[in-house]
């Protein structure tokens, strides 16, 4: 049972756990140790403000490994992501164990209550220690995890069998620990016991005593009696049936029970079979020597393997440092044609500002000798410049007219850089596989793998287009922008929301994907991968969804019979007709625990209108609970104004009703099994509203966590 100690151990504490609770990747810590590493995120994270801006978390979010990088890979970062919340920037350290730990954002308070009671920070998240997940707490806290009571029960048992203590075998009542064993009588005594009943004197004085432990390992280890025979016990072994294989006594063979076998000397047979077995050993013995010899020669190989991988890396880095070099240059030649180009638009703009500069200037000047002239006041001497005057105006104004006024160069640079093919290169580079490689750096070969590696590259998934709604979840993918091999079709596969096998939900070739009809309150794990004809890409990294925990849903129109009236965005139903008639919820419940309530706005009375859960094909033109696919709740105690609750507990199968918050008798239904939809049946002088995405009462919780 040693071997499994470290299974009992906390990853944070590195001691036996205490009052263990489980997170939801299956992994285990301790009370304390879990509040010890939690840290707080900003306001801004917090489920309640993501789900105020209506982005459809969970409870349990967990963090987005491409979008954060909270810790890198090589770091023992994450090893999977999921949900679209940012992480703490905390620096983790490690814990007695070595597993890397998250610590405290602020000292724990002092406090009387229990770890699972106190009270956690706002906007908490935790981080798994074994698998580097996280995940942001509700407002339940700690509270929020089962216990582990499994773990509990074999920790209480392995310490207990580690702390058993050897007794003593002559105390009358209560058996006191033993401190001595005496070998010659294979007894257990203590101090008590041991002078009274094996004094050091007289014949016993030569008796060797030990302690416990070691009397244990003696007794253990010590030749065993002569068996006997068991049709005869008091007779021992003497004979050897060869025909029955087993070791006979002498009287076995007076009653004729092996008289047509053959039987032989038990001492022959002894050495013989000693015989056979000591050649076996030599030929298991000359096996373990080549296995010795074989991990001496994986060791060297272990040696080996990293003298070569040094040398290996060395002459990659150099190889890629060339590359580097060669882009290095090419960059300085691209950089010094775009300053010519940069220096050549300078000057030519700058020209064009001198030479319109030295025009205005002149222009300016001549409008102003213009106008000084026109308040002169002598006719005769006006007329005599006039002229000249008229046509050196005109012919500036002509000269500003020919495309003095259009920039003669633009701003814009016509040089376009085509990187898209190097870039294609450089994400396909690879290494070419060589059966025999030289330990030099012409080893080192690359290939574009377009050639090799036909098959589609591995869709990427959309983050930012992924979400889920109630019990729906949308996925969208893509190709990877520089991909050359197209995708004829896309396999998109879930789990069974209980960390399962995946299963295929959709294929085609559609790169987004609504997939309906999943659990509440239920973590999914998604991939996709895409194929064509030549085969099957890899599979995606694995997005976990996270469905709602509650139900937001409305009365459905298209189940419902024809003469029920809907408003109020289908939460409001009445009818048209004075016979009952039955309306279905959206939504379908096949697991978890839901809660709804129906408020009556009209209500004359009579008759009673239903209220309760229905398969998807009851009958919709007579009151609910008339056939046996729906139960239902018709009491007369039912007025207007009054609030129906509905409690539908699938993982207890039972049903419940409430009015105006009062529980209606005990439990109304039990072993409900399958898949339900909220049902109501009503006529003309009846109308109800539904209320949906309500929490479970609490003292219903605090009762189901009782039982």
């Amino acid at each position: 049972m040693e071997e499994m100690e470290e299974e009992l151990k906390c990853p944070v504490c590195g001691s036996f756990y205490r009052e263990p609770i489980i997170l939801p990747c299956s992994h285990n810590l301790c009370q304390a140790c879990a509040r010890n590493i939690l840290v707080q995120t900003p306001e801004s994270e917090s489920p309640q403000s993501r789900r105020a801006s209506g982005s459809g978390v969970s409870d349990y979010d967990y963090l987005d490994l491409d979008k954060m990088s909270l810790y890198s890979e090589a770091d023992s970062g994450y090893g999977s992501y999921g949900g679209f919340a940012s992480a703490p920037t905390t620096p983790c350290q490690k814990s007695p164990n070595g597993v890397r730990v998250f610590p405290p954002a602020m000292p724990p308070p002092a406090t009387h209550l229990s770890p699972a009671l106190a009270p956690v920070p706002r906007n908490s998240c935790i981080t798994c220690p074994q698998c580097h997940r996280s995940l942001i707490l509700d407002d339940r806290g700690l509270r929020g995890f089962p216990k582990n009571r499994v773990l509990e029960g074999v920790i209480d048992r392995y310490q207990q069998s580690k702390a058993a203590a050897l007794k003593c075998q002559l105390c009358e009542k209560a058996p006191k620990e033993a401190t001595v064993m005496c070998e010659q009588c294979d007894v257990f005594y203590c101090d008590p016991c041991r002078l009274r009943c094996h004094p050091p004197r007289g014949p016993l004085a030569k008796h060797r005593l030990v302690p416990p432990a070691q009397g244990r390992v003696s007794r253990r280890l010590s030749p065993r009696k002569v068996s006997t025979c068991t049709d005869h016990e008091l007779e021992n072994h003497s004979m050897y049936c060869v025909q029955c294989k087993m070791p006979v006594c002498y009287q076995c063979l007076e009653e004729g029970k092996h008289s047509s076998h053959e039987v032989k000397a038990l001492g022959a047979m002894w050495k013989l079979h000693k015989s056979q077995l000591s050649q076996a050993l030599n030929g298991l013995s000359d096996r373990a020597k080549e296995a010795k010899e074989f991990l001496v020669q994986l060791r060297n190989m272990v040696q080996q393997i990293q003298e070569n991988s040094v040398e290996f890396e060395a002459c990659l880095v150099a190889q890629c440092d060339a590359l580097i070099d060669a882009l290095n240059r090419r960059k300085a030649q691209l950089l010094a044609r775009v300053n010519k180009e940069h220096e050549h638009k300078l000057k030519v703009v700058r020209d064009q500002i001198s030479h319109c500069t030295v025009k205005l200037r002149q222009t300016t000047g001549l409008m102003e000798y213009c106008l000084e002239v026109i308040k002169e006041n002598d006719p005769s001497g006006f007329l005599q410049i006039s002229d000249a005057l008229i046509r050196r105006v005109h012919l500036t104004e002509d000269q500003w007219g020919k495309g003095t006024l259009t920039p003669r160069m633009t701003t814009d640079f016509d040089l376009s850089l085509d990187n898209s093919p190097l870039l294609q290169s450089i994400h396909q580079l690879d290494f070419v596989q060589m059966k025999v490689q030289p330990r030099n750096c012409d080893a080192l070969h690359f290939q574009n793998t377009k050639a090799s590696s036909p098959v589609p590259a591995t869709p990427i998934l959309q983050l930012e287009e992924c979400c889920t709604h109630n019990n729906s979840a949308t996925l969208s993918w893509k190709q990877p922008p520089l991909s050359t091999v197209p995708a004829e079709g896309y396999i998109l596969e879930l789990d069974d929301g209980n960390g399962g096998q995946f299963r295929e939900v959709y294929v085609g070739k559609e790169t987004m994907c609504t997939v309906d009809g999943l659990h509440f309150n239920s973590t999914y794990n998604a991939r996709i991968k895409a194929f064509n004809k030549t085969g099957v890409s890899q599979y995606s990294k694995t997005l976990v969804l996270q469905t709602s925990e509650v139900a937001w849903f409305a009365f459905d129109p298209g189940s419902a019979h024809s003469d029920i009236i809907f408003s109020n965005d289908n939460l409001t139903v009445t009818c048209s007709s004075y016979d009952d008639r039955v309306v279905l919820g959206k939504t379908g419940f096949s697991k978890g625990v839901h809660y709804w309530e129906l408020t009556v706005d009209r209500y004359d009375n009579h008759p009673d209108p239903a209220f309760g859960v229905a398969r998807i094909d009851v009958m919709k033109d007579v009151m609910l609970g008339k056939d046996d696919k729906a139960w239902a709740i018709t009491e007369g105690g039912i007025t207007k104004g009054a609030t129906i609750g509905v409690l539908l507990d699938l993982n207890r199968k039972t049903l419940t009703f409430f009015i105006n918050d009062e529980q209606q008798g005990p439990i109304a239904f039990e072993n409900v099994e399958g898949m339900f939809f909220p049902a109501v049946s009503l006529n003309r002088n009846v109308q109800v509203t539904l209320h949906t995405g309500l929490p479970v009462p609490d003292f219903y919780s605090s009762r189901a966590s009782i039982a």
